[in-house]
């Protein structure tokens, strides 16, 4: 079985801003996400200093694009000392099997490497109207998990509300990584398919993605104490 935990979102602008936030951390070194904004706006120096402090990065980047370019992008991602990355798994079977080749490194090693189903953002309604997908929403992203096991990428990433019927079949091993958590009493932003920190739990996540409600906390440290707990069932 993998390891559970938490996974923050550093959704900054910058390096000064991600920085400062991650030195409230004096205790834990957090699992973090460092997503597109904030590679796009700092490059591979943010990622080596965020390593350099001790935390596992998921890198979000969500690679979609031809398989040959693909591949060749995911073997400079491998050099990035990374522990996660992912691509579009509508991108098609033979997309993410290149992305795997590119990743693997000389000496064997690679980070993992997740599929994305369908964002939290999506809902049915947009799924048929935007991108005449006209099937129902769960198909699809049980469709997608299946097509992400088949090439050997190590799990996807879905909403708590997908995990358990992912794992039912594509086995426990395979990865739920799912955004879209929220406190209670947190607002939803741009997010449809959500939930609270326990019910992920329940629900199988491995891995819970969790930004805003973490990052723009009056106490971002409590936050993230009382979302880990939650999740694990440790509260």
């Amino acid at each position: 079985m993998p390891e559970r935990d938490v996974i923050i979102a550093l959704d900054f602008a910058d390096a000064g801003e991600t920085l400062s936030f991650l030195d409230l951390f004096r205790e834990e070194r957090p699992y973090v996400k460092v997503g597109m904004e904030l590679f796009y706006a700092e490059g591979p120096s943010i990622i080596k200093e965020i390593k350099a402090r001790g935390h596992r990065i998921f890198l979000d980047l969500k690679l979609h694009d031809i398989p040959s370019t693909v591949e060749k992008a995911m073997t400079v991602l491998a050099g990035f000392d990374v522990d996660m990355v992912n691509v579009h798994a509508a991108g098609t079977r033979k997309m993410m099997r290149a992305a795997l080749r590119g990743l693997v490194r000389e000496d064997g090693t690679r980070p993992l490497i997740i599929g994305v189903t369908q964002l939290t953002s999506t809902d049915q309604t947009r799924l048929e109207e935007d991108i005449l997908i006209k099937d129902n929403i769960e198909n699809v992203i049980l469709k997608y998990a299946e097509n992400v096991r088949e090439c050997g990428l190590d799990g996807v990433v879905c909403s708590p509300l997908e995990a358990a019927e992912i794992h039912g079949a594509c086995g426990n091993d395979f990865l739920t990584v799912t955004p879209g958590i929220r406190f209670r009493e947190s607002d939803i932003g741009d997010q449809s398919r959500i939930t609270t920190p326990s019910e992920a739990g329940r629900l199988g996540s491995d891995y819970i993605v969790v930004g805003r409600p973490i990052t723009k906390a009056e106490d971002p440290v409590s936050a993230y104490r009382r979302c880990r707990a939650d999740f694990l069932g440790k509260a």
